[in-house]
This record gives C-alpha cells, sequence and structure tokens, in this order.
C-alpha cells in the first residue's frame, strides 16, 4: 500500500516506544509523564451526574458554554484579559497545537522549536508541511534559552515560534527576561508565539510567566491531563485572538467535532476545586527532593533542578548514549526511562525521569539505576 509522503519522516513518539516496553512484570516506569493522583471527587461525580442526565451527545465545537466562561474567569484571575468567544476547547492539549499548526502554518514555513523539547512539535510541523527549526536550551540556564543563539536562527521564512514553560522534558521554567526578549523579537517580525503551558500550575520555585504578557499575538495552549491528572479524560483548551480560534475551528470541525461531553462536566467540576491542585503540587515538590537527593548519589550524574512539570532531565552522558543507556536500564535495571534524543539532538547523553510516580517507585527506580550502573563501573 503506497503511504502519503507527509508520513515519511514522522516516526513513532520514543515516549510511546518506552512506555509500551514498560507492561513487562517487575517493570518500575519512570518515563511517562502522567500523575498517579485520582482525579477531583467533585469531577466523578460531575461525570455520574452527566450519565444519568444523559449528557452525551454533541457539543459545541468550541466547547459547552458554561466552561468556556468558567475557563475564562480563570484566566481572568492569573491575569489575561479574554472573552469565552476567545477560547476552544480540545480533546487534549495535543489537539489544540495540532490546530494552531494546521491554521498557521504552510509548506515551507519554518517554526522554532525548543531542543531539547516535546516530541510532538516537529512532527506535527512537519505533517502541516512546515519546516521545525530547532533552536537550544541551555542547562547551565536552567534550560533557559539563549536570546542570542535564539535570534540568529529567527528567519525570513518563521512563521511560528513555539514555547514550552514549564517545559518538557526539562522542568525548566523560562525566565522573564528571556519571555520579554522573544516577545519583543516576534512582535518586531509579525511573528504568532504559539506558547505550550500545559503545566503552567505545577510550579516550585518561582511564578509561571506567560509571554502573552509580552506579546498578545500568543496563541495560549493548557489543558486538564497535568493539573487535574486527567490524562484519559483528554480535554485541553487554546486561547487567543477570536480570528485565530475561528480558524482552528475550521480544522477542529473537521477532525473532532466537539470534544467528549463527559470530560467537559469533569474539567467544568475540576476548576471549582480549591485545594486539589496545591495539595498536588505540593506531594510533587517532595518527589523532586527525593529524586534530586537519590540522583545525586550516582556518580557523575549532574542534575539541574526543574522549576515546574514533574521532570528531571540528569545528564548521563558517563555511561554512555541515552538510547543505549535507556535500553540497558531497562533490561537489566528494570526500570523504563525515556532516552533524552527522543526529544532532540541536544538531548544526547540525558534521559527524562517522572518524579508523577509515588515516593516508593522513585525510590527503588533511582536505586536499581545506581546499583546498575555500579555494578559493572
Amino acid at each position: 500500500m503506497r503511504f502519503a509522503g507527509r508520513i515519511s519522516s514522522i516516526d513513532i513518539s520514543g515516549i510511546r516506544k518506552m512506555f509500551d516496553l514498560a507492561r513487562a512484570e517487575g517493570v518500575i516506569n519512570l518515563a511517562l509523564g502522567e500523575p498517579d493522583f485520582p482525579i477531583p471527587p467533585e469531577s466523578k461525580e460531575a461525570v455520574r451526574i452527566a450519565l444519568e442526565e444523559d449528557f452525551t451527545h454533541y457539543t459545541p465545537g468550541k466547547g459547552i458554554p458554561e466552561l468556556r466562561e468558567a475557563i475564562a474567569r480563570r484566566e481572568e484571575e492569573k491575569g489575561a484579559r479574554m472573552h469565552d468567544k476567545d477560547i476552544i476547547v480540545t480533546s487534549g492539549a495535543s489537539e489544540a497545537l495540532h490546530l494552531a499548526i494546521m491554521a498557521l502554518v504552510e509548506k515551507g514555513d519554518e517554526v522554532l522549536i525548543p531542543d531539547p523539547g516535546f516530541v510532538s512539535y516537529k512532527p506535527l510541523v512537519e505533517l502541516a508541511g512546515g519546516k521545525a527549526v530547532p533552536y537550544p536550551l541551555v542547562e547551565e540556564r536552567g534550560f533557559d534559552i539563549d536570546l542570542d543563539a535564539f535570534e540568529a536562527v529567527l528567519g525570513t521564512r518563521t512563521r511560528m515560534i513555539i514555547l514550552n514553560s514549564p517545559g518538557n522534558p526539562t522542568g525548566g521554567v523560562l525566565s522573564r527576561e528571556v519571555l520579554k526578549g522573544v516577545g519583543d523579537l516576534a512582535s518586531d517580525a509579525g511573528i504568532p508565539i504559539l506558547s505550550d503551558e500545559v503545566y503552567d500550575d505545577i510550579v516550585y520555585d518561582a511564578p509561571h510567566i506567560s509571554p502573552l504578557e509580552f506579546n498578545e499575538n500568543a496563541i495560549v495552549v493548557k489543558g486538564f491531563s497535568k493539573s487535574y491528572a486527567m490524562t484519559g479524560l483528554r480535554l485541553g483548551y487554546a486561547y487567543a485572538y477570536e480570528d485565530v480560534i475561528e480558524a482552528m475551528l475550521k480544522v477542529h470541525q473537521y477532525i473532532q467535532a466537539s470534544t467528549c461531553s463527559l470530560s467537559q462536566r469533569a474539567a467544568l467540576a475540576a476548576l471549582s476545586c480549591s485545594s486539589y491542585l496545591s495539595e498536588m503540587v505540593e506531594q510533587l515538590r517532595r518527589r523532586r527532593e527525593l529524586i534530586l537527593r537519590e540522583l545525586g548519589e550516582i556518580p557523575g550524574v549532574g542534575c539541574s533542578p526543574p522549576g515546574g512539570a514533574f521532570y528531571v532531565f540528569p545528564n548521563f552522558s558517563r555511561y554512555g548514549s541515552s538510547q543505549a543507556l535507556a535500553m540497558r536500564l531497562l533490561r537489566e535495571a528494570k526500570v523504563v526511562v525515556t532516552p533524552g534524543t527522543a526529544f532532540g539532538a541536544r538531548g544526547e547523553g540525558y534521559i527524562r525521569l517522572s518524579f508523577a510516580a509515588g515516593k516508593d517507585k522513585i525510590k527503588e527506580g533511582i536505586n536499581r539505576i545506581r546499583r546498575c550502573l555500579l555494578e559493572t563501573a
């Protein structure tokens, strides 16, 4: 069978490859970015009531009005000024990224993406016919952007800039200085920013800052998978100027029509939970301290403390290539990690570890890694 040329360069996600290998008995999975918390009890009750009410049919393309209104209120509390018409509810934040790229990127357009950066950016750009151009994140700066290096890859064919803060896989939080610098460059060149902020609620050392503060043309993408442990409910959203949202809706209506009605009710209920998020972040903060402490016991491993999200991105280059090390740890230590090269060329030598797993799994997993490496050192 002949396949479309657009998928010829697209590979299966490196994260998903490791996830599939994690199903063997006795394996500890530190690869997947999925909180091990239950969804809020209010969300469970909302789904139950929705089922009783037979709320199981199509919803408006942009999402149910009451959810969009609640999202608008929440974002206004964080400093954004918007109306519910500026919001589209999507089947996960990944769909929101896809819609924005499809709406704005044409064949031959260049899109700047972080390196190391989330696995979806490059394939989504290529599926739209564009070319992904990486810009480096600097470990010595907490995986912040070097503005000089960033400006060097900004070209006449640049059509979009993708930012991610807090970042996956690094946990890095972009500084105010960098966000202003990128925002000013984008404004001067008339280039839209696509800001992936799915981890904006999960920060530890400093508040989250959105590039929307410096560039009003930013398209912001968020979701409920990480902040409310709703990975399986597949619900995200985007907000931007209404004309951008309408363009995204054109794509959404033909590939998705509308998002899951039950998930929207669950999300609406979650937004009224006052303590759920703060309690989750506090538990994740303690897990971050644990995994950094345990990694510190492995000779030759350096790790920049993450300012947000629930990942560490330690440098294991002393122990070989990322891919070979990941497979060795799976085979010999029965621990699943994600090789840094899944996130770009600058990920070589690193592995991504998730501390969204429980403390016992984190401690045992890192202990297994340490024993494996030291026994053969």
